[in-house]
């Protein structure tokens, strides 16, 4: 056998491969006229049909391509600057309904690269002292940071919401209200609208799955299973026989047949009862055990018929006062 091969090892580690630093082998000058991107939902957001819509989409076809980096993460390249710059002019950009994120090309992207979305916040039910420009950012940083506020106090309001600008962390919900205090002791409620963002999860409110998917949903599914297996588990576990099997009585009654009644609490057959039923099957009386097995399954069958030969026979109650009887006793004074 060959030594070298003999000598290879599993763990032995590999110098990393370098790259020459040569024209040839960079597309970083191509990349200026780049945008990246990532998909948020990838089970409803399919990436070869996004590579080939999204130029159509922006009415681009012929002047950008796009590449699919990984099952999230793809570029779109640009012959020209102008139109790099209108795509992202446009603010939210979506692919079947579900939001992207995009971003120019950076050589060296910050950690939160790709993590946020320019998006207009129409903020409604203001209170009338928060038209102001510091009042409207403090507001629209509820939901993201604020950039751009549409405000300006010189000029009529002619709608009822103020329009911000805000960059949006694509990891947290959709608010799409907030009570802040006032001076005075008051409170108000707020209300936000986040234009052009379409689907997103109407459990969670955000932008990454759709409710069925949601963890939260998922959660409590998986509680809910888990608590009726529990239950199931619970009622599977054996009650204490009224009639173990080294009872005369087993396998001639029911366990049904025996046991408490939920209804009223209190035993379908009185104790006495079913002791005399084993006294009958023990005692020799000249007739066949089958025999005496079939006379006491019959007589209790009879009686459970009979909902007043249940009470006096089977559960040994005392019968009820007839109502003449009891209307005679009052009127003599009994």
């Amino acid at each position: 056998m060959d030594h070298a091969l003999m000598a290879l090892s599993l763990d032995e580690e590999e110098t990393p491969f370098v790259m020459p630093d040569l024209p040839g082998f960079s597309s970083a000058e191509e990349n200026k006229l780049s945008l990246m991107g990532r998909i948020l939902n990838p089970r409803c957001q399919k990436m070869s049909s996004l590579i080939m819509k999204m130029p159509r989409k922006w009415q681009k076809e012929g002047r950008v391509r796009g590449i699919a980096l990984s099952p999230e993460r793809f570029q779109f390249i640009f012959k020209y600057e102008h139109d790099l710059v209108d795509v992202l002019e446009r603010g939210v950009q979506t692919h079947q309904e579900w939001v992207i994120v995009l971003e120019r090309w950076v050589e060296n992207p910050p950690e939160d690269y790709l993590q946020f979305i320019p998006v207009w916040v129409q903020i409604s039910k203001i209170p009338v002292n928060c038209y102001t420009v510091g009042a409207l950012t403090a507001l629209g940083d509820l939901v993201g940071k604020t950039v751009v506020v549409a405000f300006d106090p010189t000029k009529p309001v002619t709608q009822n919401f103020i329009r911000v600008k805000v960059n949006f962390n694509v990891a947290h919900p959709l608010k799409s209200s907030r009570t802040i205090s006032l001076k005075g002791g008051t409170e108000a409620v707020v209300h936000f609208h986040y234009e052009k963002i379409q689907k997103r999860c109407f459990n969670c409110q955000r932008l990454n799955h759709e409710k069925d998917y949601c963890p939260l949903v998922v959660r409590q599914r998986q509680e809910d299973a888990r608590l009726r297996r529990e239950k199931m588990a619970a009622n599977l576990v054996k009650k204490p026989l009224v009639l173990p099997e080294d009872d005369i009585l087993f396998g001639v009654l029911e366990e049904e047949q025996v046991g408490m009644d939920p209804a009223t609490g209190r035993w379908k057959i009185a104790k006495e009862v079913l002791e005399e039923m084993r006294r009958y099957l023990l005692a020799d009386t000249g007739e066949s055990k089958m025999v005496k097995v079939g006379k006491v399954q019959e007589s209790v069958r009879s009686a459970e018929k009979d909902p007043m030969l249940q009470r006096s026979v089977l559960r040994l109650e005392p019968p009820p006062d007839h109502h003449d009887r009891f209307e005679q006793r009052e009127r003599i004074g009994v």
